[in-house]
């Protein structure tokens, strides 16, 4: 996206790739559908960026979600809302989509250079990149570099997180790469992790105080591994999970079951005679209560409390679950951490290294999926093109990305 910025204000731009394609971890998003935005009001959507809201804004307002349908349709992509507001291609891939932006892209002048590792600055006076190219060592001289490094999520895919130790030895702050919308874990029993590793738990609800007393309630799906627990809900409160673990050393979230029944209506539906149904077939009759989400049941209630229906009324609306820890930064969807965001002047530039800027996942910010993370990056692309243009003169600059 800044190259595509870069391009039409007439610079001279290099991208530099050290995968053998571009854009895998952009296909990857496509795997699911791929949600790049998101219909929302632009105070809700500002809001799932939590304490970053506020940068946030400024670089939305340069570049809104409207703004990036927009650019799809200019591009021959049509886009499509579903029932939850998110935003895909009308064919919910992502390789259409790909193949067209970068032949624009190389149409307009765009050079790629794949497999091109860059490994730093040399140490004399010149500052010249160097790229490790497939065993050789290549330098490259620019008057502006845009550093778009990603996170450390899916390494595999090229966001190594391997550019943090380059920056911190320049002397930029990097906050340590965190696990972003990832799994949790919590101990299971053998017999439940080989019966119900996969299932999922459809229609529930998660509730969780944090240490700080803010409570947050999410309603959607989650689905048991062999690990613990994954799924959409789980990522939307991945941070503030992640924190309080990292605070405590657990954090205790709260599933009910069957958000759409009040605790009075469940317990007058369970206090009902079950004559010779056994406690499983009368919950499910009663409740709608049935396979995974008994079986949770059953891994975490005593067997006393079945027979108690306030408390096992009280434990279906409101059942916790201790988890222990984030799963490891190379399985999370993104990541969080980065380069502190006061290391950047007005134009995405570092203070203290003039000419690099810094752009993407790998500055200090982390959303939710649904469509947050891809327009935010899209939209910071834009905006550091927009800073590169702003502190270069055309006709003197010879560009890279």
């Amino acid at each position: 996206m800044a190259a595509e910025v870069l391009i039409e204000a007439g610079f001279k731009v290099d991208l530099y790739e050290a995968m053998p394609s571009v854009g895998r971890k952009f296909l990857m998003a496509g795997k699911g559908g791929m949600n790049i935005s998101n219909n929302e009001p632009s105070d809700v959507f500002l809001s799932r960026f939590g304490d970053r809201s506020e940068y946030m804004k400024n670089i939305f307002n340069n570049f809104t979600p409207t703004e990036l349908r927009k650019w799809l349709h200019e591009l021959g992509i049509e886009t499509i809302v579903g029932t939850s507001g998110r935003v895909f291609p009308s064919d919910l891939k992502a390789a259409p989509l790909l193949r067209k932006w970068l032949h624009r892209l190389r149409a307009a002048g765009v050079s790629f250079h794949i497999r091109h590792r860059w490994m730093g600055w040399t140490e004399d006076k010149s500052q010249q990149l160097i790229f490790n190219v497939q065993g050789n060592w290549l330098e490259v001289k620019a008057d502006a570099v845009i550093l778009a490094l990603g996170g450390a999520s899916w390494p595999q895919l090229g966001s190594t997180g391997e550019w943090v130790s380059l920056l911190a030895r320049q002397g930029v702050l990097v906050a340590p790469l965190k696990s972003s919308n990832c799994g949790f874990e919590y101990i299971w029993s053998e017999y439940f992790r080989k019966q119900y590793s996969g299932q999922p738990l459809k229609s529930i609800g998660i509730t969780f105080s944090c240490s700080t007393g803010t409570v947050t309630y999410q309603k959607g799906e989650l689905i048991i591994t062999e690990y613990g627990l994954e799924g959409g809900i789980i990522y939307t409160l991945s941070a503030i999970i992640r924190e309080e673990i990292a605070l405590k050393g657990y954090a205790i979230i709260f599933l009910d079951l069957i958000p759409n029944i009040s605790k009075d209506v469940a317990l007058s539906k369970i206090s009902k005679c079950r004559g010779k149904q056994s406690v499983a077939n009368h919950l499910r009759k009663q409740l709608g209560i049935k396979g995974a989400k008994v079986g949770l049941l059953r891994e975490i209630v005593q067997s006393a409390y079945f027979s108690n229906d306030d408390q096992i009324c009280a434990l279906i609306k409101s059942l916790p679950i201790k988890l222990i820890a984030a799963r490891p930064i190379a399985e999370a969807i993104s990541s969080a951490g980065g380069v502190d965001l006061a290391e950047l002047d007005h134009n995405m530039m570092l203070i203290n290294k003039p000419g690099i800027f810094c752009t993407g996942e790998m500055l200090d910010w982390e959303a939710p999926t649904g469509g947050y993370l891809l327009t935010a990056c899209l939209s910071l692309g834009r905006a550091v093109g927009k800073g590169v243009i702003a502190n270069f003169d055309v006709s003197t600059s010879n560009l890279m990305s």
